[in-house]
C-alpha cells in the first residue's frame, strides 16, 4: 500500500480555528467592543490569517519573513499564531523603512466602536492595508457600502486579492487618501487608518451632514462630527494610537522638533509626548511643558480639534478659548 502523500504547506485548520476563537477571547476580555458587540461576530467570521499571509518581525536590527508557506511545519506554525496577535504586522517594508502595517486588532475593534456605525451607512476608509479592516466593515454593513482606498497600487492590489480570498468585495480603489474618494460619495462616517498632521478639506464636501469622521492625529485618534462641506470639530478620544503616516501629495510632512533640555520625566510621559505632537511648529517644546504644568498635566479628551472653512486649529477644552494652535 502506498505511503499517504504529504499535506503541501499551508495553514493548520485547527490551530487557525484554535488561535482566532483565542484572539476573539482576549478582544473581549480588553472591553473593546463593550459598547457595540455586533463587532465580535466580525472578528469571529473574518480570518485574519488570510490577510496577512506574509509579515515581518524584528530581528538583528532588521527583519524577518514570516510566511504561510513555509516548507517549515514550526514555522508556519509561528506564522499562524502570529497571524492572530493581538498586536500589530509589518506587512510591508522598503528600503529598511515599515510603509504598510496591520494594526493592532484590539486597536482595531476600539475605532470599529467608536465609528459608531448604523447599518445603513456608508463608510469611506483610508488606508486599505492588508484589507482585513474593510472585511471587517463589509462583514457588519455588506460590500456596497464599504470603499477603502490606498496610494500605492501594489498594496490596492494584494489588498483587493486578500478580502476576494476571503469572500469579500467591497470597493478598492487607487488614489490619493487626502483626496479620498468622490465618485463613491456621499459617506456618513470616514475612517482612516494612519496618521494626519491635519483633516483633508476634501473629506468634508464628501460626507453627508453628522457625519463622523475617525483618524489618528498626533498620537491620538480624533473623532469629528461633520456639520457640512466647509465645517467639522469633535474632541480626542482617551485611546493613544499609533500609525504609519498618510502619504499623498495633499499631506504635509511633520514637523522636526529639538528637545534638548526638556526633563526626562516628562519626554517618557506619552500624554506629553501627544502635546509636543499636538503643537509642532507653533509652539517651542518648552512652552508646551510650561503649558502641560500650568494645566495639570491634562489628558487628551480635553483637546479637540476644529476645521472651518480653509483654517483649522487645534485646541485645549475651548476651540475659542486661548490655548488654539493652527495646525
Amino acid at each position: 500500500m502506498e505511503a499517504e502523500a504529504e499535506a503541501g504547506p499551508g495553514p493548520d485548520p485547527a490551530l487557525a480555528t484554535e488561535v482566532r476563537a483565542a484572539l476573539v477571547r482576549e478582544i473581549e476580555a480588553s472591553g473593546a467592543w463593550q459598547d457595540d458587540p455586533a463587532w465580535r461576530a466580525a472578528f469571529e467570521a473574518v480570518p485574519r490569517h488570510l490577510f496577512v499571509p506574509y509579515y515581518y518581525v524584528g530581528a538583528g536590527g532588521g527583519f524577518e519573513r514570516l510566511w504561510g508557506e513555509d516548507p517549515d511545519p514550526g514555522r508556519r506554525a509561528r506564522w499562524l499564531r502570529g497571524a492572530y496577535a493581538d498586536a500589530p504586522l509589518a506587512t510591508r517594508v522598503r528600503d529598511g523603512e515599515l510603509i504598510s502595517s496591520s494594526s493592532q486588532p484590539s486597536l482595531m475593534a476600539k475605532m470599529l466602536v467608536e465609528l459608531d456605525v448604523r447599518d445603513t451607512d456608508r463608510v469611506l476608509e483610508i488606508g486599505a492595508g492588508t484589507g482585513y479592516n474593510a472585511a471587517l466593515l463589509a462583514h457588519r454593513l455588506g460590500d456596497d457600502h464599504v470603499t477603502t482606498v490606498d496610494l500605492d497600487p501594489e498594496i490596492t492590489e494584494s489588498a483587493r486579492r486578500h478580502l476576494a480570498a476571503a469572500g469579500y468585495r467591497p470597493a478598492v480603489v487607487t488614489g490619493d487618501g487626502a483626496v479620498g474618494c468622490p465618485e463613491r460619495a456621499p459617506y456618513d462616517r470616514i475612517i482612516v487608518t494612519c496618521t494626519l498632521t491635519s483633516v483633508p478639506r476634501l473629506w468634508l464636501a464628501q460626507c453627508n451632514p453628522g457625519a463622523r469622521v475617525l483618524a489618528p492625529l498626533a498620537t491620538g485618534l480624533i473623532a469629528l462630527t461633520v456639520r457640512d462641506a466647509e465645517h467639522a470639530e469633535g474632541r480626542f478620544l482617551h485611546t493613544p494610537a499609533y500609525f504609519v503616516p498618510l502619504r499623498g501629495g495633499s499631506t504635509s510632512a511633520p514637523h522636526e522638533q529639538h528637545t534638548g533640555g526638556l526633563p526626562r520625566r516628562a519626554l517618557q510621559n506619552e500624554l506629553f509626548r501627544f502635546l509636543l505632537e499636538l503643537t509642532a511648529g507653533t509652539l517651542d517644546p518648552h512652552e508646551a511643558l510650561a503649558l502641560w504644568e500650568r494645566e495639570n498635566r491634562p489628558v487628551r479628551e480635553r483637546f479637540g480639534v476644529t476645521v472651518r472653512g480653509r483654517y483649522e486649529w487645534a485646541w485645549l477644552d475651548d476651540p475659542e478659548g486661548p490655548y488654539v494652535w493652527p495646525l
